[in-house]
């Protein structure tokens, strides 16, 4: 098995959805082949974007793409993608992070391997750029971001640096990183409220959901996320709530959900607050899922928080 980095351009002729699939030639195909099974990092390069290294993935298998001469598809591992906490340039004080693109005297090379759409990344280099994206301390860095006591009141923790594999795939560090992507895509307001509210320290009210479950095959990408309050995010998980075909119109399950609940829970509008990049808005194939699997199939008998 090999790390790679695979090439991601928004609007290039290549069908990608970083979380779930990868386009690539023929010309590729044995090097994607033989990441079967390992880590993969995600760069969008200068002419496409201001992203660099911007997420992680594992590839799963690699299948022809069907109706598409010489195209092939990297499947992902479901579960695996993980976007970074803070995106990577490709150089760091004037040097690529990449030693296949750092000249001898540490500039950068230009041309051949810069070019590249899949690029081999020897061990130590994906482990330097996800520090860089994922910092160990990142549970740390989350616990007390909004924390009001002084920090010179606040003894220092011991930070325990785990191997950077067996941070990817801790749930835990996972349901940070997530959180932490989504509630800034949405700048900290429920997506179907509207309202931005904290509390008295400063800590924001709202949740991060995910639209399609991970235990249900779904991923920690934005696109499949939703900033929400407290109860919203239950009545949303239960099946209460969910988002129609438009990706904006809130639906409600009215023979479930009081009238007045409605009035008091969501945006007069009954229109869902989207995050302002519209790379970070749900994704229509996840909203699919939520309003084919959960919308409208409560459990019977579920207490619910306003009787």
């Amino acid at each position: 098995m090999v790390k790679l980095v695979l090439m991601h351009k928004a609007e290039s002729i290549y069908e990608d959805e970083p979380d779930a699939v990868y386009d690539f030639p023929r010309s590729y195909l044995k090097a994607v082949q033989d990441a079967i099974g390992d880590w993969i990092v995600y760069y969008e390069p200068v002419k496409a974007g201001p992203r660099g290294y911007f997420a992680v993935a594992r590839i799963e298998r690699v299948i022809p793409k069907p109706g598409a001469e010489g195209r092939y598809l990297a499947l992902i591992q479901p579960g695996s993608f993980l976007p970074f906490d803070t995106e990577v340039p490709r150089l760091r004080n004037g040097r690529p992070l990449e030693e296949s693109l750092t000249a001898a005297n540490g500039t950068p090379l230009r041309g051949g391997a810069v070019q590249l759409a899949v690029r081999r990344l020897p061990e130590g280099d994906f482990a330097r750029i996800v520090d860089l994206g994922l910092p160990p301390e990142l549970e740390q860095m989350e616990a007390t971001r909004f924390n009001p006591e002084p920090a010179a009141l606040r003894e220092e923790p011991l930070t325990f640096k785990r191997p950077v594999i067996e941070r990817l795939t801790r749930r835990n560090y996972r349901d940070v990183a997530f959180r932490r992507k989504v509630r800034d895509a949405y700048d900290f307001r429920c997506a179907m409220s509207g309202l931005r509210l904290r509390n008295g320290g400063g800590r924001p009210e709202v949740q991060a959901a995910h639209i399609r479950p991970v235990e249900r095959q779904g991923s920690d990408s934005v696109r499949n996320g939703l900033a929400l309050s407290g109860t919203l995010h239950w009545m949303f998980d239960r099946g209460l709530i969910s988002i129609a075909e438009d990706c904006e119109t809130i639906l409600v399950s009215r023979n479930k959900v009081p009238g007045d609940v409605v009035d008091r829970l969501l945006s007069p509008n009954g229109k869902l607050h989207k995050p302002e990049d519209p790379r970070n808005s749900p994704h229509p194939a996840n909203l699919r899922w939520h309003r084919e699997n959960i919308f409208g199939q409560i459990m019977p008998g579920e207490p619910v928080p306003w009787n």
